[in-house]
């Protein structure tokens, strides 16, 4: 962990989820600079704010960001979830909807007002795709990394080896380093995948609503998916652009950061400029990057 980001002081916000009080841990990374773009980091299904590691600080002093980390609720040093509670097949949907928007106004960012850039992980690379749809104006852009858009067989097989892994290995251990209970961070999301119900679980229907540029980032390594995936996703929002990585498999961020870094940047730097497109067509731009 660089110093920048073990140095970033850590704060709770008080927030309401499904009828009750939680707390979500937080810190701000980056440029002090108010009126720098600000990055909104959304880990994957079994991360936290401390599992993205350096990567956002290292990001948002590459491109001169403001980053805000957060674990969602039951992740992290956030509120537990209650061991007796099942997740339901919409919690990303409640994620996006419901938790993001309050998170958002309770660290005072004013979302309508100046929309932040939303950085997202598998899981939280959905949350992102789900919340750009439902309020338009609310984001500038999105990033996304491996992000689910519906389940496939290459999903299930792969949580199904983690449930194993969990009860076998040092997997647990490692995960304990990030969160205060573990075992709610793993099995609200081991047990909602593994699920029969969320094998129907699909976002297709709401992408054309998703306005911002995006820019969506996969593996052709990736465990948890295809690049199905991020194809359908580039086929639904007309906007999108796709960067496909070699040697990468379901963290980027974690396999290829340079390259992640690099393609951030030059994203936001041209979305920021008000251009809709640079000197290369749109089908040019969505190409293999091998690093």
């Amino acid at each position: 962990m660089s110093p920048a980001h073990a140095e970033a002081p850590l704060h709770f916000a008080a927030l309401r989820q499904g009828g009750r009080r939680v707390r979500l841990e937080y810190r701000w990374v980056g440029a002090a600079d108010p009126a720098a773009p600000l990055l909104v980091f959304l880990h994957e299904g079994l991360g936290s704010a401390s599992m993205w590691k350096d990567f956002p600080a290292r990001l948002c002093a590459s491109g001169g960001y403001r980053g805000l980390v957060y674990s969602r609720p039951g992740y992290g040093r956030s509120t537990p979830r209650p061991h007796g509670e099942r997740w339901t097949p919409q919690y990303m949907h409640e994620q996006a909807r419901e938790v993001l928007p309050q998170f958002l106004a309770a660290v005072g960012v004013q979302a309508q007002a100046d929309p932040p850039w939303l950085f997202g992980h598998s899981d939280g690379a959905s949350i992102a795709l789900i919340h750009a749809a439902t309020f338009p104006a609310a984001a500038a852009g999105l990033v996304v990394l491996a992000p689910h858009i519906f389940v496939e067989d290459r999903s299930i097989i792969s949580i199904e080896q983690a449930k194993y892994a969990y009860a076998s290995t040092d997997l647990r251990h490692r995960l304990a380093r990030h969160h205060e209970d573990v075992d709610s961070a793993f099995w609200g999301w081991n047990d909602i995948w593994l699920e029969p119900a969320f094998r129907r679980w699909n976002i297709e229907a709401l992408l054309a609503a998703v306005r911002v540029p995006v820019l969506a980032i996969q593996g052709h390594n990736d465990e948890y998916g295809t690049m199905a995936q991020v194809d359908e996703l580039a086929a639904q929002v007309p906007q999108a652009e796709v960067l496909k990585l070699d040697d990468c498999a379901h963290s980027p961020h974690r396999d290829q950061p340079e390259a992640v870094i690099r393609a951030t940047i030059e994203f936001i730097g041209r979305h920021r400029a008000g251009h809709t497109s640079s000197t290369q067509p749109q089908e040019e731009r969505r190409h293999n990057e091998a690093s």
